[in-house]
């Protein structure tokens, strides 16, 4: 039955209710079914669970290790910020109020005097005072420290921290009181508003945190401030979330549970939504796409600020020969690709996507241009730059590896890539996948061969969220690429606004693509199977899924 006729029935049936109730007849009763419509008018469920599919195991849900998509999720859903954005809306999240000073410095953070703990203890300014220094601390080691830096944090530098020329103490954060936090900057910094609302300046508690991040896996430890918290954790299976009765706004969270389910293969996953097992299902198969495209009204393809790239490891010496990355950039066939992907992905020629905009409001993708690199092949040219690299047509070249974590998309594009190569190279490419956690820590610790798939979705909505990256030193740059002319103009875009701070990252990423230390494939869309039952979830352009104010109606 289509949501249009149930809201009509809904309707007619609420109205003749409230009829009946003033004609005074005592055995029908108080017009009951007017409180159990959604905003939108559909029956609402009694039974509100929420069956979601997370994909793969978490590396970690501890607000300051996690550096993935899938832990974000559950930390995005568990914890809170000082502000969330739900719909690309900046809204007040823990703090109900802030100003900021006349010269954009000084950020003055007001918290709800309601804000508490998923064990009832007030959440405090001192717990933000935690949780962001934890962040900067070098014992703690988190991938996502440089993030306090890029938001032009006083005392920030992940040098100076790692030397000790700084102390964690000394970052530019304090509480005044209990329920005023102050942020102090460097330089003013438009985006850093939004980015209060991201995992890795969640607040967290002292007395529960550890330096691992085992207590975030725990039942028994993983104090939340969010809509829910975590009531199980079965290593590889699921993990389940309930509602956290704590929450300043919890009589407004109708879910009572969500069970996230850790189905890796897209098709096994898919098989269990067509099967009713699943409510919410993100990874869907290539192969279905198409057909879902047309038939199918449950199916959803949204924005999404990213790109997929392979990233070479340059401590490999083959790789340090500009001409051999130039060479596997040129050979492959991006639009082939993207019609094999087939959601809608955008063919990538450079590293920042569409979605982010410079000072003017000019596309910042569309104005840095393609750098030269061609959506198909240029197979001439390919092989000319292996020539001058000393291989013509691949004689004496190595075999190489492309490493991917087990997912049947990656699979399909490592292969496309494999014989793209083969075919307009003649070189030999040995493909190995292994599973996310394992993936995850090779990739980060440069432990792989030659190449390995990645992928990065902006954290904000400014292009310094995708160059920062690769700054020398930074931990998600996964191939060691480092270049003093791409730093300076990183550095100079953190100390500069409006058009002469885009104009720094312009220039970062021309130097960049120069020196092409990354095979961009495409730009992410985001595919999600939601069944008609659920009103009220939202996807950001991020790619954060927000649960918090899902609904589950009722359709029989």
């Amino acid at each position: 039955m289509s949501k249009k006729l149930l809201a009509m029935m809904a309707v007619l049936i609420t109205s003749a209710t409230m009829f009946t109730a003033c004609g005074g007849d005592d055995e029908v009763g108080t017009p009951a079914a007017a409180q159990s419509l959604s905003p939108q008018g559909y029956p609402i469920a009694q039974k509100q669970e929420l069956i979601y599919n997370l994909g793969a195991d978490p590396l970690t849900i501890d607000p300051q290790l996690n550096s993935a998509v899938d832990g974000g999720q559950i930390i995005n859903n568990t914890f809170e910020g000082l502000i969330r954005d739900v719909d690309g809306v900046i809204r007040p999240g823990m703090a109900e109020s802030w100003t900021v000073s006349d010269d954009g410095l000084v950020y003055t953070f007001k918290l709800r005097e309601d804000a508490k703990w998923s064990d009832g203890k007030p959440v405090t300014a001192h717990d933000f005072v935690f949780g962001w220094q934890r962040a900067v601390d070098p014992a703690i080691a988190s991938e996502y420290a440089y993030i306090m830096e890029s938001a032009n944090i006083l005392n920030a530098s992940a040098a100076k921290l790692a030397s000790g020329e700084l102390k964690v103490e000394d970052l530019g954060v304090k509480a005044l009181d209990d329920k005023t936090f102050e942020v102090t900057l460097s330089n003013p910094t438009e985006y850093f508003l939004g980015l209060t609302g991201f995992a890795t300046f969640m607040p967290v508690r002292e007395d529960v945190a550890d330096a691992e991040g085992i207590w975030a896996k725990d039942p028994a430890k993983a104090i939340s401030n969010g809509p829910f918290k975590l009531e199980k954790y079965a290593l590889g299976d699921e993990l389940i979330l309930v509602k956290n009765e704590n929450y300043w706004n919890a009589e407004n969270v109708h879910l009572e549970k969500i069970t996230c389910k850790m189905i890796v293969d897209s098709s096994t996953a898919y098989t269990a939504y067509q099967s009713d097992q699943l409510h919410l299902l993100e990874s869907v198969p290539t192969a279905e796409i198409p057909k879902l495209i047309i038939e199918n009204s449950e199916f959803y393809i949204m924005p999404y600020i990213g790109t997929y790239y392979m990233v070479m490891n340059l401590n490999n010496e083959l790789l340090q020969d500009v001409n051999v990355r130039k060479a596997l950039n040129y050979a492959i066939d991006r639009k082939t690709i993207t019609e094999i992907t087939a959601a809608g992905q955008i063919p990538a020629t450079g590293f920042v996507g569409p979605g982010f905009f410079d000072a003017d409001g000019n596309s910042f993708n569309e104005v840095a241009g393609d750098y030269g690199i061609p959506i198909q092949a240029d197979v001439a040219a390919a092989q000319k730059f292996l020539a001058d690299a000393g291989y013509p047509e691949g004689k004496g070249f190595p075999e190489i590896e492309i490493l991917y974590n087990t997912n049947e998309g990656n699979k399909v594009i490592a292969e496309a890539m494999q014989q793209m190569w083969a075919e307009n190279l003649g070189i030999d490419v040995k493909l190995t996948n292994q599973e996310w956690a394992v993936f995850q820590e090779t990739r980060n610790h440069q432990t792989y061969d030659s190449i390995a798939r990645h992928g990065w979705i902006g954290d904000y909505v400014d292009p310094s969220t995708m160059l920062d990256l690769f700054t020398t030193g930074n931990p998600q740059n996964n191939g060691g690429y480092s270049n003093p002319d791409y730093d300076e103009q990183i550095a100079l875009a953190r100390t500069t606004t409006g058009k002469e701070r885009m104009d720094h990252l312009y220039k970062a990423e021309e130097i960049f693509m120069a020196d092409m230390p990354i095979i961009p494939v495409y730009y992410y869309v985001n595919t999600l199977l939601a069944v008609d039952e659920i009103e009220g979830w939202e996807m950001n352009s991020q790619g954060k899924l927000w649960l918090g104010d899902i609904i589950m109606l009722d359709f029989e």
